[in-house]
């Protein structure tokens, strides 16, 4: 972070300008942000909040979109010339998304000019601070979980505001409202309206991404940390480095005697590591009957049940199948009640759940082929999601076969993960394989491993696999392929999803 002096003030004075509900305590010393790269999921979502709390926003993105569009309807000044050097003169403080480059004219201008830059992360945990933070942390589920209680919090009329890095169309009115509209955010009350937090500093929610460290500019009040494990080794280097940073995360939750909660996995989350010597209160959860929420799941009806600390137990039935979902589901309702929000309105919310985009999503069927598109790009998140699909679905009961296209996501996660990644496609029962998606890697690394590594890898373990571009050419493998009573599901974090949108349409945009 490249600071002036003169660091922004953090108050928590709501602005009386904005509206009742939707006031956020954040000010940044009543300078004018600019975003660069405003039209990303999270940056858009920053700007909505700051602009609520009656800060003037401005910022630019690289190209016009449906999301910059919705920017500019909300009166906030977005331009779209990537190349410009001229930052507008009214400005104090520059705020950068991931993508953004040092070397990027606007980010070098910034510098001369002596104005503060921020990151997307360290302008997020200031947001946090002053609120009731709740950050979702940890390898996997963070999307859902954040989706989860999101929804639930605002149908248990708690009215939090909420970031996620997915687009959600239950997100803004809550599952249990028939208005719909595809969002990553939503805007809500100054301070909590009911429940045994009433009056408290309003909820924001928002999930703690582990990636170059960046939940570690997080202020939060309760938290949550699913399970861990070795990612973003082309950060880390190890899995130990990824323990300590999840363990200094921890140690920014708010100690006890200020409400502060850390709710961890009972297993597979390092927790004996990670809870050493904290001040905030901690509570684990999972499977195990010796946490202190216990979850029960029926993979055959989707039930899922929780039984609290205090032995109560609350029940509701998942539409998105699979034992990580019902995990994601039973960890946002332990955080919803910390929080004070009626257990019954609740599971009714998670019972209406509909999911959101690109997380198990069911995106339609064509000749007898459902098509799903998921955002799996670890091995774990393959394993679960192929388990899940294989399970609810069981196409072979009908003569059909589970037909995946994986697109892996980096090179060098590829590298790292090759052997794992060759044994979580074992509910698959044909997986092509294009081109590896190439992002943030150097090109020395993008030449380390290739498709054609794990294709070799998946044949060796009998699965019949193979590696298959352009996205056209697999189209149209697909329609040779495919029958009736097939599964096809798309998976990966980048644009795989075409795939399965051109299979569906007939073509490929």
């Amino acid at each position: 972070m490249v600071k002036t002096p003169n660091e922004p003030n953090i108050s928590s004075n709501a602005n009386p300008n904005a509206a009742e509900n939707s006031r956020l305590t954040i000010e940044l010393g009543g300078h004018r942000p600019f975003l660069i790269g405003i039209g990303g999921c999270g940056m858009s979502a920053l700007a909505r909040l700051m602009s609520e709390a009656g800060l003037d926003i401005q910022g630019c993105d690289s190209t016009p979109s449906p999301v910059t569009q919705a920017l500019q309807d909300a009166t906030i000044k977005v331009g779209f010339n990537e190349e410009a050097t001229q930052l507008p003169e009214d400005i104090d403080v520059v705020i950068a998304s991931a993508a953004v480059k040092p070397d990027h004219p606007m980010m070098i201008e910034a510098t001369k000019r002596g104005l503060t830059v921020m990151s997307y992360p360290e302008a997020l945990g200031v947001c946090m601070r002053g609120r009731t933070g709740i950050a979702i942390a940890g390898t996997h589920g963070k999307s859902t979980t954040t989706a989860m209680l999101g929804c639930a919090l605002t149908d248990a009329k708690i009215n939090p505001s909420v970031i996620v890095g997915a687009t959600c169309a239950q997100l803004s009115c809550g599952a249990l409202s028939e208005n719909a509209s595809a969002v990553g955010f939503r805007v809500g009350d100054g301070k909590i309206p009911t429940g045994d937090w009433e009056g408290r500093q309003g909820v924001l929610i928002a999930e703690a991404c582990e990636f170059n460290r960046s939940f570690h500019h997080l202020r939060p009040t309760l938290a949550s940390i699913a399970q861990i494990e070795a990612d973003h080794l082309d950060i880390y280097g190890s899995l130990d480095a990824v323990i300590e940073a999840f363990t200094e995360f921890a140690n920014l939750i708010a100690p006890k005697e200020q409400g502060g909660k850390l709710i961890i996995a009972h297993d597979g989350a390092h927790r004996r590591e990670i809870t050493a010597g904290l001040e905030c209160a901690v509570e684990t959860i999972g499977f195990n009957p010796a946490s202190d929420w216990v979850i029960g799941y029926e993979s055959e009806s989707g039930q899922v049940s929780v039984t609290d600390p205090e032995d109560l137990e609350s029940i509701w039935r998942l539409s998105m199948p699979g034992e990580h979902n019902a995990f994601n589901s039973a960890v946002a309702f332990a955080l919803a009640r910390s929080v004070g929000a009626d257990a019954t309105l609740l599971s009714q919310s998670f019972e209406a759940f509909a999911g959101l985009d690109r997380r198990l999503q069911l995106l339609g069927t064509r000749d007898g082929v459902r098509v799903y598109d998921d955002y799996g790009h670890h091995p774990t998140e393959i394993d679960a999601t192929l388990r899940a699909l294989s399970l609810s679905e069981n196409p072979s009961a009908v003569g059909g076969r589970l037909i995946c296209v994986f697109q892996p996501h980096q090179h060098s996660r590829t590298r790292f993960f090759l052997d794992e990644f060759a044994t979580s496609f074992e509910h698959a029962d044909i997986v092509i394989v294009p081109h590896i998606y190439f992002v943030r890697d150097s090109e020395i690394e993008k030449h380390r491993v290739s498709s054609a590594d794990l294709v070799d890898k998946l044949r060796a373990r009998k699965v019949r696999a193979m590696h298959l571009y352009p996205f056209e050419a697999i189209i149209e493998q697909l329609e040779n392929l495919c029958r009736p009573g097939d599964l096809l599901v798309v998976m990966g974090a980048g644009p795989v999803w075409q795939i399965g949108k051109g299979y569906l349409d007939g073509g490929c945009d």
